[in-house]
């Protein structure tokens, strides 16, 4: 999805202005809101929550966070405005990824050009990070590195090269910044090489191929990987098999899933795979695919399973095949990696509120909730909310 940012100005009398300002302190904070989902939540020895960020439709202002208890059963529903009432606008407009990182939340807000830092036992603020038009994070030691387009976010066939930023965690302060491919994705980290997909995709019609390594000593790039267009989604095996999805170009040419082997820095393998979001678990590559096609004007929604030791897709419905047809657009996947539980989110009409529905390790329905607005990512915690 793409977004103007809307700049509005207001001229008024100064009394006006008073007056909205003290209205505007009397405005309740609304508070979060929950319910039971699971009355036999079992054990959560090391995994307490599930932290989920709600992208919300873009120039609405709506990204919000919900969590899941996991000890409890529990789920709350946009916890940050009652955590943060003093953060002006809340959580902004287009959540882009989550993370958990050593006892800290991050949220990267896409159109609002900033990773918000928060307290991952609390959600409560701690700073902010001012990154134009950032999109995915990942960690390394005490840096942070976050994949941003720079520049505008709009459709634009001479849209600039995107970076990568690196911030200290602890400081919050940026140390570093390079030049990579076109609108640049999510990343991996091997040993000291990070890897980025890019894709290009403010520019279609002449989309960026290209995996691109960057040494985190040098903070260069040191190597270019062509595979495909439109990149994406990154995944890294036990081998150290790296998995990047193309997402085509919505015409003629369909997504697809390509394997880097990070020894050789060499595309090893194409697998057949259509692909829209993907989490990696133990040895098990979950996928969820909505193939847009502007020739048919429809998607084609498929989950597949695929095992990395074998190197072959052990299953095509990894879900309750009644549960799959009632999801209308699985826009987010995950798998608790303490007890296997899957947790698949439904988009519906990318304008109202969404599901998060929760399966058993072998796929059968267990429940399902209301959420906000287009819930899209997770991160997992061991620390419970208080």
């Amino acid at each position: 999805m793409t977004k103007l940012n809307n700049t509005i100005c207001i001229s008024a009398a100064m009394l006006a202005l008073l007056t909205i300002g003290s209205c505007r302190k009397e405005m309740p904070v609304l508070p979060a809101e929950g319910e039971m989902v699971d009355n036999n939540p079992g054990s959560a020895e090391q995994i307490k929550g599930l932290y989920i960020l709600n992208e919300g439709n873009m120039g609405n202002n709506k990204c919000t966070i919900d969590f899941y208890n996991c000890t409890n059963g529990y789920y709350l529903r946009n916890i940050y405005a009652e955590r943060n009432p003093n953060v002006v606008k809340e959580l902004g407009d287009v959540g882009n990824d989550i993370a958990v990182y050593q006892n800290k939340l991050f949220a990267v807000v896409n159109c609002s050009h900033f990773v918000e830092v928060m307290n991952a036992r609390t959600a409560v603020h701690i700073g902010t990070v001012n990154i134009t038009n950032c999109r995915y994070i990942t960690f390394k030691g005490d840096k942070a590195y976050v994949s941003s387009y720079a520049g505008p976010v709009q459709i634009d066939p001479n849209a600039r090269p995107g970076k990568i930023v690196e911030f200290d965690i602890n400081t919050l302060e940026i140390t570093r910044e390079v030049v990579v491919g076109y609108q640049p994705e999510e990343m991996v980290i091997k040993d000291n090489k990070l890897y980025v997909a890019n894709s290009g995709g403010y520019r279609p019609g002449n989309y960026d191929r290209r995996v691109m390594i960057v040494d985190l000593d040098s903070f260069e790039v040191t190597k270019e990987i062509d595979v495909a267009i439109n990149l994406h989604r990154m995944e890294m095996d036990n081998n150290g098999r790296i998995y990047v999805s193309s997402r085509g170009d919505h015409y003629g040419i369909g997504s697809n899933l390509y394997v880097i082997d990070s020894n050789t820095d060499m595309v090893t393998d194409t697998l057949g795979i259509a692909v829209s979001e993907m989490h990696l678990n133990e040895n098990k590559l979950y996928m969820t695919s909505v193939q847009w096609s502007y020739i048919t004007g429809s998607n084609e929604i498929s989950y597949t399973m695929f095992d990395t030791d074998k190197q072959e897709i052990v299953s095509t419905s990894f879900i309750d095949k009644d549960i799959a047809k009632e999801i209308k657009i699985p826009y987010g996947v995950t798998v608790n990696p303490e007890n296997g539980e899957i947790f698949v989110t439904d988009a519906t009409d990318y304008v109202t509120p969404g599901y998060l529905y929760c399966f058993t390790p072998e796929g059968q329905f267990k429940w399902k909730v209301r959420t906000g607005d287009i819930p899209a990512h997770f991160a997992f915690s061991e620390l419970e909310l208080k």
